[in-house]
C-alpha cells in the first residue's frame, strides 16, 4: 500500500524555492511513499469563525486533502521573520473545529528554503509551533535550505548531500510516525 504525504508550499509564487523544495522531496521519498502537492493555498479565504459551519469549497478541499493523506509536509518561506500569513490562515482552517480538526493526530513535518543564508529557520519554528497547537504530531528534523538560488540541480534535486540526507530522514520519520 502506498503512503501519501501531502505537501503544502507556503509561497503563492509559482516558481518559489519552497515549491522547488517540495519537488526535491520527491527524489528522497522512502519506498512505498508518494508526495501529493496541494496547490490551492491562494483560494483559501481569511479564517472566520462565523463561516465555520459552511466554509466554502477551498477550505473543504484543504480539509479533505489533509484528511485523506497519512502525513503533511509544509515547505515554508520566511516573510518578516515568520511564516507567511496565507499559510498560517490555512493551518488555522485545518485546525478547526478546535480539538477535532484534520490536523489533530496527523504526522507533520516542516522544511523551508530562502534566498538568504538561514533557510527560513524562524518561519519553520513558527510553523512547528502552530502545527503542535493544532494537535499535529510534529516530527523532529529540520531542513533549512539557505541561499536557495544555488541549491538545486537541473533535475530539481538538492545539490547538497547533507540536505538530501536530512530531507530523506524527515520523510522517513513522517512515514513511520
Amino acid at each position: 500500500m502506498t503512503i501519501t504525504i501531502l505537501g503544502i508550499a507556503g509561497s503563492l509564487r509559482g516558481e518559489s524555492f519552497n515549491r522547488r523544495l517540495l519537488a526535491a522531496a520527491r527524489h528522497e521519498l522512502p519506498p512505498g511513499a508518494e508526495l501529493a502537492v496541494w496547490d490551492d493555498l491562494a483560494a483559501v479565504p481569511p479564517f472566520d469563525e462565523d463561516a465555520e459551519e459552511a466554509p466554502g469549497e477551498a477550505v473543504t478541499g484543504l480539509r479533505k486533502a489533509v484528511a485523506e493523506t497519512r502525513a503533511v509536509l509544509i515547505a515554508t518561506p520566511e516573510y518578516n521573520n515568520s511564516l507567511p500569513g496565507q499559510l498560517k490562515n490555512a493551518l488555522d482552517w485545518a485546525s478547526r473545529p478546535y480539538g477535532a480538526g484534520v490536523l489533530t493526530g496527523k504526522p507533520a513535518g516542516v522544511i523551508g528554503a530562502s534566498p538568504g543564508p538561514r533557510g527560513a529557520v524562524t518561519a519553520q519554528a513558527d510553523a512547528r509551533r502552530v502545527l503542535a497547537a493544532a494537535g499535529a504530531l510534529v516530527v523532529p528534523g529540520e531542513v533549512a535550505v539557505g541561499d536557495a538560488v544555488r541549491r538545486f540541480d537541473e533535475r530539481g534535486r538538492l545539490l547538497d548531500h547533507d540536505l538530501r540526507t536530512a530531507l530523506a530522514d524527515l520523510l522517513k520519520a513522517l512515514v513511520g510516525a
